[in-house]
């Protein structure tokens, strides 16, 4: 008796000390770090022999690495198939500014998925996929967010940013802020599964470097060199690269912070990139960058961490997609995907947790932008025009080896033309969705100036849209617009984000919406200057900022339906003196 009660306590210790053995695992927490611009050869653990990410390389080590992991060659088709499983023009993605970025209201979002499954769900950082409600994070699954929803921000350093719809000021810089709220976030929900999304924003432009990082990288010689050697900027590719340590240094805080909470055995931990880099500089010899179709251009580093059950510095060679994170998650986590619609990714979960090396040598990713398409299979790339590329030998794409391979060379052709037309006649050629005002899932609408229209003399202060303001207000007869749909009338107070001298002080400003309007007088200066450039590395391509402050117009009720909501002056003061970012409506009702 006393041996088969020793049996028995052996067989329950086994249990507790393996729990997957004797007992149903809990659901893991997610997270998913993603850079903005960091390209392939970012990192030290794929041979960058300049750059210290001593975080992501042991990250690298603990998890598991995928060696052919492609994304979007830009930023909101990155997020948005990310979000949906699916290809970007499925979900109305047609660009990268105005309103092109938002995801189509019939889209299920990964979000959506995990919050419904009982996750507790954050975002923090750069959104990109629609900046008003419903097509808000907040609107799309997302308990907490915190950051921009626009393509691109000016300012790194205590930037105006804004939280569950809330325009607030961020502390210090921007990537050691938003990590700050992932691990705030991770502390309140230490004992409850969590979804976490952390979109960081660099090292996009600008520039923008704490000095501690900066310093260590502005005189060190670079030894790699870009595929193009002759068109890198070697201030710029520093830069890149201190950002990038910048961005380590923070992943570091918050796997340590993950340690410290004993979570890190039942987290599984993700980190990638966007698209390529954004600029010529050393990415393992690949053809292309940011916005290119080319290897170099989509290639992403991809690492996922799972201890309690992924096995550490396991490499996976197959091809894989973004679009195949949502369904693998689900699949891992055990949830049922909820979607309506088809998904266009796969789960990885037979890669990941049975034969790693095993290939689908059937599948084909395709890479769509600005007219470009190419098409990836397991050994060939056929480029945007039709060239087969051999990419076991020839990552550069310098041999078009159509010819020699005629069998390949005509089946990439046959999937590139069934996408085109299957997938691609599903992205209308106009984007004609008027922006939604006064939804009910926030409190407040913003509608930046990026989002809008300038008449007249008014127009954007730089060519790019994502962060840009109204500039060059000369006569009563200019004006600002946006197309809105409101679906529910009701009672708003109305703030516009302006500049000017104490010459405009007694000018009049007024919105305009069908029959409602609502005006008042400016009664204070806010003459302030163009900043960013003190801080910026190398000169920035985009809009630098201003301080705008908000004046209020005041109230108004606004009857439901579409049409055009006007900014507009019939008494300005001074020419070329008032600027204007944003224009907010906040419902009372």
């Amino acid at each position: 008796m006393n041996n088969f009660i020793r049996f028995i306590f052996l067989i329950l210790s086994t249990c507790t000390m393996y729990p997957s053995f004797g007992q149903k695992f809990e659901k893991p927490n997610i997270i998913i770090i993603v850079s903005d611009d960091q390209g392939w050869g970012d990192l030290g653990y794929n041979g960058n022999l300049t750059v210290a990410t001593p975080s992501i390389d042991k990250l690298a080590k603990n998890g598991v690495r995928f060696q052919h992991f492609y994304v979007s060659p830009v930023c909101s088709p990155t997020r948005a198939e990310l979000l949906t499983g699916r290809y970007h023009v499925r979900g109305g993605i047609s660009g990268t500014a105005t309103g092109r970025v938002r995801l189509d209201l019939d889209e299920t979002t990964i979000a959506q998925i995990f919050k419904n499954a009982g996750y507790s769900t954050a975002a923090y950082g750069k959104w990109h996929n629609g900046g008003q409600a419903p097509y808000h994070p907040n609107s799309r699954g997302f308990d907490d967010f915190y950051g921009f929803c626009s393509g691109h921000w000016g300012n790194y350093f205590n930037p105006i940013l804004e939280h569950n719809g809330e325009i607030t000021k961020g502390k210090g810089y921007v990537t050691d802020d938003l990590t700050n709220h992932a691990i705030e976030f991770m502390d309140q929900h230490a004992k409850s599964p969590f979804f976490l999304y952390l979109p960081l924003n660099t090292p996009h432009s600008p520039m923008q470097v704490p000095t501690e990082n900066w310093n260590k990288y502005k005189n060190i010689e670079l030894s790699q060199k870009g595929t193009i050697a002759s068109k890198e900027n070697i201030l710029h590719t520093k830069a890149a690269l201190a950002m990038t340590e910048n961005i380590d240094w923070n992943v570091g805080r918050l796997m340590t912070r993950l340690d410290e909470l004993k979570l890190t055995q039942n987290t599984i931990v993700l980190y990638f990139s966007d698209n390529g880099p954004n600029g010529h500089r050393w990415n393992g010899g690949m053809k292309g960058i940011k916005g290119t179709t080319d290897e170099g251009g989509v290639r992403s580093p991809l690492i996922m961490q799972w201890p309690a059950k992924l096995t550490g510095g396991t490499q996976i060679k197959s091809i894989t997609s973004v679009m195949d994170i949502l369904p693998t998650l689900a699949d891992l986590a055990d949830i049922s995907v909820t979607s309506k619609k088809p998904l266009d990714g796969k789960s990885l979960k037979p890669l990941l947790l049975g034969n790693q090396a095993l290939v689908d040598s059937n599948r084909f990713i395709i890479s769509y932008w600005n007219k470009q398409i190419s098409v990836r299979s397991q050994n060939f790339r056929l480029a945007a025009d039709d060239a087969l590329y051999n990419l076991v030998d020839d990552y550069a794409q310098t041999i078009n080896m159509a010819s020699s391979f005629p069998v390949d060379y005509q089946k990439l052709l046959e999937v590139k033309n069934k996408w085109k037309s299957e997938v691609l006649t599903e992205l209308p050629n106009e984007d004609d969705r008027p922006l939604v005002i006064g939804h009910p899932g926030l409190p407040i609408t913003q509608l930046p100036v990026s989002e809008g229209f300038g008449h007249g003399n008014i127009k954007r202060s730089n060519q790019h849209p994502n962060d840009s303001h109204m500039t060059n207000w000369l006569s009563k007869d200019d004006y600002i617009s946006w197309e809105v749909a409101l679906e529910q009338a009701g009672d708003f107070e109305v703030s516009l984000y302006y500049t000017c001298s104490k010459e405009n002080i007694g000018t009049t400003l007024s919105m305009s919406f069908g029959d409602s309007i609502v005006t008042s007088k400016i009664n204070k200066e806010n003459n302030v200057p163009l900043f960013g450039m003190e801080n910026d590395i190398i000169a920035r391509e985009e809009s630098y900022m201003k301080d705008f402050k908000p004046l209020n117009l005041g109230s108004v009720r606004l009857k439901a339906g579409s049409g055009t909501l006007k900014v507009f002056s019939n008494s300005l003061l001074k020419a070329n003196d008032l600027d204007v970012k944003l224009v907010t409506l906040r419902r009372l009702n």
